[in-house]
């Protein structure tokens, strides 16, 4: 009986596990690092050299795994393989698109920066979510908003990770602390081409992105 009893829990423990959802998706990387398994890339972004005006909020304090002074390099974890478990849960938040498609219930869009257009020195690396890595970055996104983002949805909880704020507060995520951080891109001065199109993250001021770090 005790026997019995001690496989019992190890299943519901097992059973408890929550992992990522199937499909295919990126995430910008936190200083944590990357879901065990994931790909990983990176963006440097050649911003305004002219009076320059990036910022990082919280500053200090913030999460993101990369470089923010007068350029940005930002890293993305990507998950590459379809496998995994269910699917993502309604609720108000965005990911990054990868691999052509977004998962069941999201709509996509994207953000598109006109970077510096002076000696631009635009670079990338490794795997990044879809879009456009050239003088210029564009974006792919996929958000939702079906449901409150008060309430809460389950997620993995074993190791810090980001969203993407969407229409409202920060997603809610049971068993984590969420804190929201910005990321200002100073983009070109001189005929501005900046823009963005159908269903992405929440942006402010035209260059400032909106995250949800959880821990």
């Amino acid at each position: 009986m005790e026997n019995m009893f001690i496989l019992f829990l190890i299943f519901a423990s097992a059973s408890a596990v929550v992992n990522w959802p199937a499909g295919r998706y990126s995430i910008p990387k936190p200083k944590a690092g990357c879901p065990f398994g994931w790909a990983e890339g990176w963006r440097y972004q050649d911003n305004e050299d002219t009076h320059n005006i990036n910022a990082v909020t919280p500053n200090p304090g913030h999460h993101f795994n990369g470089t923010f002074n007068t350029n940005t390099r930002m890293y993305y974890c990507t998950k590459t393989t379809s496998s995994g478990s269910g699917s993502w849960p309604r609720g108000n938040y965005c990911i990054a698109r990868y691999g052509g498609s977004c998962p069941s219930g999201f709509s996509t869009g994207f953000i598109y920066w006109d970077d510096e257009d002076n000696a631009n020195a635009n670079s990338h690396g490794g795997v990044l979510p879809d879009g456009e890595y050239n003088r210029n970055t564009k974006i792919q996104y996929c958000c939702r908003s079906d449901r409150s983002a008060y309430i809460s949805m389950t997620r993995p909880t074993y190791q810090p990770f980001y969203l993407y704020k969407y229409t409202s507060t920060c997603q809610r995520v049971r068993g984590m602390n969420v804190v929201e951080e910005t990321i200002k891109m100073d983009d070109e001065d001189d005929r501005n081409n900046s823009s963005d199109g159908g269903h992405h993250p929440k942006k402010t001021d035209t260059t400032i992105v909106h995250y949800c770090y959880y821990s």
